[in-house]
């Protein structure tokens, strides 16, 4: 398809680069600019029109995914949903953005200033935080801390310090001095451990959760009445997780969701007594050579938990307004500010977290999102 001639980003905007482009892909589609039929430009030949890292369009795509705009159709491309979701009237939108630029333009504000402030006052603020926060990353095994240090940094401008749940206490030894985590972050299972390790530090403690992306949603809705789901993951607590996730989406089609392991006999009973399993890329080979071409296999890679990256972007905000300002020699407000050293400026926050503020917090124990 045509590019529409309306996109456009600015590098120079402390709104990052990824939500300048969904943004505008998302009003184009609301607006009846995509026909369902037609693909959407590919992710080289967004980069080449907009003169950006094709990476950065790539994220926005997959954002798109997540929340429910758009579906790829292997070996087509990208297509518009189907059926599209219940969307506010596109004009109405328009016609709120217009009055809230124009009354903005009568103070004084650009479009930037408006956006970063909405930001603000919605207390997420991490598009212009002073500096990249330092998270502690605490998983049981290399794979789960692989996927969250990938996936975090990716939804917010953190630097991610990785430990093994094991060598916990021997980092906190060496730490306990500095101070330097603006907050740490773990699994359900292991949050009991590190908020005890961490207790006294004032790190606040937030739990995360792995969850199945909207596009395996939509693609389960569409299966008969009475499917039975499996969910095999390496990690038994990855599946618990996923398997949470599918049947808290309470799909009238899906009579059942149970999860199991990789390896082993169990998956071969496993894969006898449901109808589909989802699985991540690295099973699949191996799940579809286990239960044979009759069992249908959605590959789900999960993403994290919006309200988690929420709560843990609220805790970061606050405390980044609790620090001194930066020195004069790092101009505020520059997209530089809100980046970690060797990241994109394109790469954004998303949101807020699901649970949990640990004990040593500087606010309650717990908190749920």
């Amino acid at each position: 398809m045509t590019i529409p001639a309306r996109l456009r980003v600015d590098a120079h905007s402390p709104i990052p680069i990824r939500w300048q482009l969904t943004e505008q892909l998302k009003h184009v589609i609301e607006g009846g600019g995509v026909p369902r039929d037609q693909a959407l430009p590919s992710i080289r030949e967004l980069a080449g029109f907009l003169g950006i890292n094709p990476n950065t369009v790539a994220r926005a795509i997959e954002d798109l995914k997540r929340s429910g705009y758009v579906e790829a159709r292997r070996g087509k491309g990208v297509f518009v949903a189907s059926p599209p979701l219940a969307r506010p009237a596109p004009t109405l939108r328009e016609d709120f953005l217009k009055d809230t630029v124009i009354r903005a333009a009568a103070l004084r504000m650009t479009p930037d200033d408006v956006a970063v402030g909405v930001l603000s006052v919605a207390s997420v603020g991490l598009a212009v935080l002073r500096e990249a926060a330092e998270v502690l990353l605490v998983e049981c095994s290399e794979p789960e801390l692989d996927f969250f240090a990938r996936e975090l940094p990716a939804h917010l401008p953190v630097r991610v310090a990785k430990v093994l749940l094991r060598d916990l206490a021997t980092t906190v030894r060496r730490q306990i001095r500095t101070h330097r985590w603006a907050a740490a972050v773990t699994s359900f299972g292991h949050l009991p451990e590190v908020e005890r390790r961490l207790d006294g530090m004032g790190v606040p403690v937030v739990a995360l959760l792995a969850e199945v992306h909207l596009e395996t949603l939509h693609r389960l809705a569409r299966l008969p009445a009475g499917t039975r789901v499996g969910v095999v993951s390496a990690g038994r607590e990855t599946a618990h997780n996923l398997e949470h996730s599918i049947a808290n989406a309470a799909l009238p089609n899906i009579a059942r969701v149970e999860s199991g392991p990789v390896e082993g006999p169990a998956l071969s009973r496993l894969g006898r007594r449901v109808d589909a399993i989802v699985c991540s890329t690295a099973a699949a080979a191996r799940v579809r050579g286990l239960v044979g071409p009759t069992v249908p296999v959605i590959v789900d890679d999960r993403a994290l938990n919006e309200r988690a990256i929420q709560m843990l972007g609220t805790i970061l905000a606050q405390q980044d307004g609790d620090r001194p300002p930066a020195p004069l020699s790092a101009r505020p407000g520059t997209v530089r500010s809100s980046v970690a050293p060797g990241r994109s400026p394109q790469s954004g926050p998303r949101g807020d977290g699901e649970r949990a503020v640990g004990r040593g917090s500087r606010g309650p124990r717990k908190r749920t999102a």
